[in-house]
């Protein structure tokens, strides 16, 4: 890490439950909430990415999801939480930082939990960024493509308490979801794999997550009903959510705009960070 920029580590406990966080930058400046997808932890928002959007006079916090690095884990298959919980979660974050509102990011499932989070608490949130995620409610979208979708269906075979054989799997995620920008950096991919499971006493229970996107959307969780300025970050080359879930936004969402990245994947690839950094900037002033 750069050492201009201040990094501070908290752990935010409340209830039967604890979410681990990391600071970026200076806490005066207006706050940025970092809510990452399914099976990911906050290792999977960049360090750089951080660091430059702290630089751009944002203070910056990332976090461990439920059953994700140092968080709170439940038994595989027994998630002892709801979708809205994870939702609410980003809520307590900022009670934990005495923050009273802040500009939400979500990338992919975190763009859902970030949605939800500002349909339930709205005076709680200044403005909303999706990255390669798709608005809540919204039927009749893309479907991914079917390599993808073939790709996707292999998981049923795996051994998922073998931790190898899940860590060749998300190895093969990383290089399908991968766009056409740049080339796939298998090497870099594959590190960040073996940290994030390294660091997760129980890395198997993240996979609770995919029992909860089934049930994420209720009569009153649709993008339509979000009033705050949303900015729809979307790659044209992205397998699982396709550039369509992106343009969504901007016909459901009533204050909604979307920025491509050409070529870009279902990823923050290291060579776009500066662009998607420079887009949330501009659209979280204040």
């Amino acid at each position: 890490m750069t050492g201009a920029t201040l990094v501070a580590e908290k752990i935010v406990a409340f209830e039967d439950a604890q979410l681990h966080t990391q600071a970026f930058g200076d806490p005066a400046h207006p706050p940025v909430l970092l809510i990452m997808g399914v099976m990911s932890s906050m290792l999977w928002w960049p360090e750089r990415f951080c660091e430059e959007l702290a630089a751009q006079g944002r203070y910056v916090i990332r976090y461990d999801q439920r059953d994700t690095g140092l968080s709170t884990y439940y038994p595989p298959g027994e998630p002892g939480y709801s979708f809205g919980d994870l939702a609410d979660d980003a809520v307590v974050i900022l009670d934990g930082y005495g923050i009273e509102a802040a500009h939400l990011v979500g990338m992919s499932m975190g763009g859902f939990v970030a949605q939800e989070a500002a349909l339930r608490h709205p005076q709680r949130v200044r403005t909303l960024t999706v990255i390669s995620s798709s608005p809540v409610g919204v039927g009749e979208l893309p479907s991914s493509t079917a390599a993808y979708k073939e790709h996707s269906a292999a998981a049923e075979n795996i051994d998922w308490s073998d931790l190898e054989a899940i860590a060749d799997f998300m190895r093969r995620d990383s290089a399908m979801l991968a766009g056409t920008r740049h080339p796939h950096d298998a090497e870099a991919a594959s590190a960040l794999i073996a940290r994030d499971m390294d660091r997760a006493p129980s890395f198997v229970s993240a996979t609770n997550h995919f029992m909860l996107l089934s049930g994420n959307e209720g009569a009153n969780l649709h993008a339509s009903r979000i009033e705050k300025p949303v900015l729809a970050i979307h790659g044209t080359s992205d397998p699982l959510f396709p550039i369509g879930h992106g343009e969504a936004f901007t016909r459901v969402a009533p204050n909604a705009r979307l920025h491509r990245i050409i070529g870009g994947g279902h990823e923050i690839h290291d060579l776009d960070i500066d662009e998607v950094v420079h887009a949330i900037a501009g659209h979280t002033m204040s």
